[in-house]
């Protein structure tokens, strides 16, 4: 894999750090801008609908845009708004920002993703996906327990800070490390718009995307939720980063895979994660049951949901410039579906959301039985 893989990798590092700390930055927040938790936690579910939005509408406002120049664009833009947010005193200003930096985020990613594609052989664009979504893995082993820390200690704006400092090593390695138009780019820069739009309309390609986003949001169902059944505040941070271990696992392990063989992944993976989420339900008060449960379902579930959005590009290849916003958006809707599924269902106790997880899981895998041949089929040049 090229280093300029590795240079993306550390942008999206920065950007799923933002994203996922903020859960254990709200109480500070709100204390210091004189808002509720509930007005707080907002801020969350801004981004999250700030990236499933901005991945499409980001990437066809750019597409004429050289990759590089749009790439180090997004990530400036994201540090800025990071500088804004540790700044201000105004909690309108800090959701402004927060929309602001999700836009970035998806429109980085969404470039990101068709980036790495043409920086690798047509047939290795599943190790490419787990390269660069390694960014977001190790975001939750590392960046989520340490953004958090480093905000209790020092507040959540010395948080805001790190995070935009951390896109100035990224800038950087971008400008130098990304070529300035890929080969790809200039085969197909004459293509409209409209006609990497009609690739929507191919049945394959809503398939996958609609499975990959049920997938993920079973991954954040049960995510957003694992700190209620965990026995014991010390044992949170533990859980956490045991799903981000796993989560990088699976992705590693996927991407080898996701390429050549990815109904072996979805065939082999689907049953253990659907039945993995009820038996963490089940089996929570076992701590030591549920820290291993935490680990399997982190690596299964990110196994198949990065073969499933590797599949988004494959299907998406008649549109270059915007199968990466294709593969964005489905991660995404599931990112904001998943937790409001988990919220409605909570109501009913603690473990609810944990047996949502498995039936959205259920649903992906009912929907894929019928059409396996398209997880089945090999890539073609």
């Amino acid at each position: 894999m090229p280093l300029s893989l590795y240079l993306l990798a550390l942008a999206v590092f920065a950007m799923g750090t933002s994203e996922f700390m903020l859960a254990g930055l709200v109480p500070d927040i709100a204390e210091s801008l004189d808002v509720s938790e509930g007005t707080a936690g907002t801020l969350t579910s801004a981004f999250a609908i700030g990236m499933f939005v901005g991945a499409p509408l980001m990437a066809g406002l750019i597409r004429d845009r050289p990759g590089r120049t749009s790439l180090a664009g997004f990530v400036l833009v994201f540090a800025a708004a990071h500088v804004a947010g540790a700044v201000t005193t105004s909690f309108a200003v800090l959701f402004a920002t927060r929309v602001v930096a999700a836009f970035a985020n998806a429109g980085f990613l969404a470039v990101a993703l068709t980036t790495a594609s043409a920086l690798v052989g047509p047939e290795r664009k599943g190790r490419a996906l787990a390269v660069l979504l390694s960014g977001t893995t190790v975001a939750t082993i590392a960046g989520v327990p340490g953004g958090t820390v480093f905000g209790a200690l020092f507040g959540w704006r010395a948080a805001f800070w790190a995070v935009a400092a951390l896109c100035l090593p990224a800038f950087i390695g971008i400008v130098r490390g990304i070529p300035r138009r890929s080969v790809q780019e200039e085969e197909t820069g004459g293509r409209g718009l409209r006609a990497e739009l009609a690739r929507l309309k191919s049945p394959r390609l809503i398939l996958v995307m609609v499975l990959g986003a049920l997938v993920n949001a079973g991954t954040f169902c049960g995510f957003t939720f694992l700190a209620l059944i965990v026995d014991g505040e010390r044992w949170v941070p533990v859980a956490l980063v045991l799903f981000g271990a796993g989560s990088f696992a699976g992705v590693s392990v996927a991407g080898r895979l996701s390429d050549r063989r990815p109904g072996l992944v979805v065939a082999v993976g689907g049953g253990p994660l659907l039945v993995g989420w009820p038996a963490l339900a089940l089996l929570a008060e076992q701590r030591a049951v549920l820290l291993a449960l935490v680990f399997a379902l982190g690596a299964l579930s990110f196994a198949l949901g990065s073969t499933l959005i590797a599949r988004v590009l494959y299907e998406a290849a008649g549109a270059p410039r915007m199968a990466g916003s294709y593969a964005t958006a489905a991660l995404n809707l599931g990112a904001v579906v998943g937790p409001l599924v988990g919220a409605v269902v909570l109501d009913g106790g603690a473990a609810r959301p944990f047996w949502a997880s498995g039936v959205l899981v259920a649903v992906a895998l009912v929907v894929a039985l019928p059409f396996r041949y398209v997880l089945g089929a090999r890539p073609t040049r």
